[in-house]
């Protein structure tokens, strides 16, 4: 029997943070957890702090192998993207803290990876997740985002691996 890793996705937001983990073992992919981690509209250092601390427990308490984010991108504003940015950081500073390896990917990247092309709605990512992992429901559209950065990890991480072991 192959061994489990458990991975740790996360889709960035500054006020809802999507978090997801599963478990994999060979081909076989399985729901571990899913959450929302939710900042308000409070003062804006304050909800980066809530995003360390709230992923910091999860991290503890889930013991994830490995972590990927979902790639900033730039869709309403500059100060948008800058925010998002920010509370990605904060989010792989708790990733880091914990000494877990990060791999980012792209929207298009994760989208392709769950649908099938990179294009795809947020309604039909929820969609294959809920067919692919059968999560228990409700399903927040965010944790289904999470959980779409888990299962690209899945299908990219062995080629980087093998690339890495190539490299060295």
């Amino acid at each position: 029997m192959s061994e489990v890793i458990r991975v740790l996705g996360i889709d960035p937001g500054s006020q809802k943070t999507g978090v997801g983990i599963i478990d994999i073992q060979g081909n076989r992919i399985r729901h571990v957890h899913h959450h929302v981690i939710r900042c308000g509209r409070g003062e804006f250092v304050n909800r980066l702090g809530v995003l360390f601390n709230a992923l910091s427990h999860i991290i503890l308490e889930y013991q994830p192998s490995s972590a990927a984010i979902e790639d900033v991108f730039v869709a309403k504003s500059v100060s948008s993207a800058l925010k998002l940015g920010q509370a990605r950081g904060a989010l792989i500073a708790a990733c880091c803290h914990a000494n877990l390896n990060i791999d980012s990917y792209s929207p298009t990247a994760i989208k392709q990876a769950v649908v099938g092309h990179g294009r795809a709605e947020k309604a039909q990512v929820q969609h294959m997740i809920k067919a692919l992992l059968k999560p228990p429901l409700p399903l927040p559209e965010d944790a289904a985002d999470a959980l779409a950065v888990c299962i690209c990890h899945a299908h990219h991480a062995p080629l980087q691996a093998k690339i890495q072991s190539v490299k060295k």
